[in-house]
């Protein structure tokens, strides 16, 4: 049929009770924009015609919904309601995106109730291998690729304004799931005002006001009682606690309100949510073994006969040319015999260290390998609100505002923190974390959109956000280092004291051994703060701050829409990181060899006979002797 210009076209929210207008072309088009997401009556009327209404037309942020009908012929007090369901082939955007409704983000399994893992949800994406530690991302930002493209790529929008920290690239406002109307994962082709995104972009929405009073209250629990023991790192009952299994328990809860100020004009929305967790870690490290205790940590002797591999006197290396590689050297040294240590060559300093290090209390592997069972408990706590309203001001002006809030604490200890001793080490925190972490992010948007005519509207947004973060370790204030002699670690500032780091051996990330054959080389777990001990970039001091200012406009020209604007931030970002403890880091990432300061140590070949791995001396053996290499 034809066209039918100049019908008058009344869009209603059924939640709010404002209504926005317009009126068709000569083409019969017409266009309504600017509407809060939410449930929407429309109501077409033309002289000599029907009446056409369409009941809850679902309007969301960021995408084009269409309530297309056809007029009968009659009288205009006569209505004709429309149902039809959304055609299965979008033909007015370019865009590919996933669209999550309020009742999917209400339902849908989602762990942790964490809303980025949404993104899991959209095609095209996977989570990262590695995420950032939690001292610096509690609010659980997934890192996840969108079409293969870094995480960091990915943009994140809560109503209309900047959620990225520019820095880590994660979410700083990792919204409530009671407060997001709906959610949007645009994977290709979004629109150009979407700036500083190369991979994907996250569009959301709170939840605001309605003319009814409206409200939720929630809460989730679970605890370890179905959890497994672990054979190895839960062997025997806690001695505080009299249990197997450290304490695990996660708790959520919270609620939302929201109702009128002023009826059909001035709505207000607010949600609050608290976690309590408590994260159960069990693992086992390597210490000092018996032997090495009662003998070399014993003022006697020291008796490293249970390593294999043959340790060398340092004190006796001499350059003499190689046999092999004409023009070259290699450093020669005599053995120590048996592997046992003078007690005089011993260092105090070393031997304090390792003698601050618990017992070993299992024997399950080897005497040497994976002999310490630690067992605690890391804690979480974190309470974040979200507080909107809305004004409807005019037929021609709307206008929003929202303030989002959200605090963490984080603690845990290390795995030899035992007899009172800061230590550090591994950690009974998320991901391994030991130390302590408080972030506070905040979030502001506030805007309003005006029409100017019919066929011109213009939208105003600023938006305001906050992420700090302090993180330090455990021992602030403490001078562990130079109480045992040791110079120029503690220099008598906050941020040089506490427990060093010590790598004695190769580590992996959070001090997990990954030495090979460490029967051979005697490596040790890590002990003190470090990325690499306990994932703990301590101390660290982070804080940014974001101001943005965003104006489009609109203009409506025939069937066309023609959108154009711009956006200004200003950013202070100041972050002071300590990816090397500022108390010092000593490492030892070659296996004994390089501690005894040997050939190996500086990529040489070992003098005939060779020991199995053509490497001499020892980890363990170089500390003790006060030999190490510095990094």
């Amino acid at each position: 049929g034809a066209a039918v210009p100049n019908a008058k076209v009344t869009v209603s929210s059924q939640r709010q009770g404002t209504t926005e207008t317009a009126t068709s072309n000569d083409t019969g088009n017409y266009s309504v924009t600017h509407l809060i997401p939410g449930p929407y009556d429309v109501r077409i009327e033309a002289s000599g015609f029907k009446t056409l209404e369409f009941k809850a037309v679902p309007v969301s942020a960021d995408v084009s919904t269409r309530a297309d009908g056809q007029f009968q012929v009659g009288v205009t007090e006569s209505t004709v309601e429309v149902t039809a369901e959304a055609p299965q082939l979008k033909t007015d955007r370019a865009d590919v995106a996933t669209l999550f409704s309020e009742k999917q983000v209400q339902e849908l399994p989602i762990y942790n109730r964490n809303f980025t893992s949404l993104i899991l949800g959209t095609p095209g994406t996977q989570q990262q291998s590695w995420s950032h530690a939690s001292s610096e991302n509690p609010q659980g930002s997934l890192q996840t690729k969108v079409n293969g493209q870094t995480f960091s790529g990915t943009g994140f929008q809560l109503d209309g304004t900047e959620n990225r920290d520019p820095i880590l690239g994660i979410i700083v406002i990792n919204p409530p799931l009671e407060s997001v109307t709906e959610a949007k994962i645009t994977s290709q082709n979004y629109d150009a005002e979407f700036g500083q995104a190369i991979a994907g972009v996250v569009t959301s929405q709170t939840k605001s006001g309605s003319n009814s009073i409206h409200g939720s209250a929630f809460g989730f629990r679970r605890s370890d009682a179905n959890q497994a023991r672990d054979p190895f790192a839960n062997q025997k009952k806690n001695s505080l606690t009299g249990r197997f299994l450290p304490q695990t328990l996660w708790g959520q809860y919270g609620g939302s309100l929201g109702g009128p100020i002023i009826k059909n004009k001035l709505f207000i929305f607010g949600d609050y949510q608290g976690t309590r967790r408590k994260s159960g870690a069990s693992f086992t490290q390597t210490v000092p073994s018996d032997l090495v205790r009662s003998t070399c940590l014993a003022g006697l002797d020291c008796n490293l006969s249970q390593y294999s591999q043959q340790i060398f006197d340092p004190a006796t290396q001499t350059l003499v040319p190689d046999p092999n590689n004409p023009g070259k050297f290699i450093v020669v040294a005599t053995p120590f015999p048996g592997n046992i240590i003078p007690a005089g060559r011993l260092s105090p300093q070393a031997i304090a260290i390792l003698k601050a290090m618990p017992p070993s209390n299992i024997n399950m592997v080897s005497p040497i390998l994976s002999n310490y069972a630690a067992s605690g408990t890391g804690v979480f706590n974190d309470d974040s609100f979200d507080i909107r309203s809305d004004f409807h001001a005019t037929e021609r002006m709307s206008v929003f505002g929202r303030y989002s809030f959200a605090k963490f604490n984080q603690s845990a200890g290390g795995a030899f923190d035992t007899g009172g001793a800061i230590l550090g080490g591994r950690g009974f925190g998320d991901g391994g974390f030991a130390g302590q972490s408080n972030v506070k992010n905040q979030s502001i948007a506030a805007g309003f959109d005006y029409t100017l005519s019919s066929s011109l509207l213009t939208d105003f947004r600023f938006g305001y956000m906050k992420y700090h973060v302090n993180v330090v370790p455990e021992g602030v204030g403490t001078t562990p280092a130079s109480d045992i002699g040791i110079p120029g670690l503690n220099l008598g500032t906050d941020f040089t004291s506490g427990q060093p780091g010590f790598f004695i051996g190769s580590f992996g990330d959070s001090g997990q051994e990954n030495t090979g054959d460490i029967t051979k080389t005697g490596a040790l777990s890590g002990i003190g703060f470090g990325l690499g001990i306990n994932r703990c970039n301590c101390p660290l001091l982070e804080s940014e701050n974001q101001y943005q200012f965003v104006n489009n406009w609109t203009k409506i020209r025939g069937n066309h829409s023609i959108k154009f604007g711009g956006d200004i931030r200003y950013a202070l970002n100041l972050r002071v990181p300590s990816d090397r403890h500022r108390a010092g880091e000593v490492e030892s990432h070659w296996p004994l060899s390089c501690w005894a300061m040997s050939p190996a140590s500086h990529g040489m070949q070992a003098p005939a006979p060779p020991p199995p791995s053509g490497r001499s001396g020892g980890s363990s053996t170089g500390r003790i002797l006060g030999a190490p290499r510095p990094s």
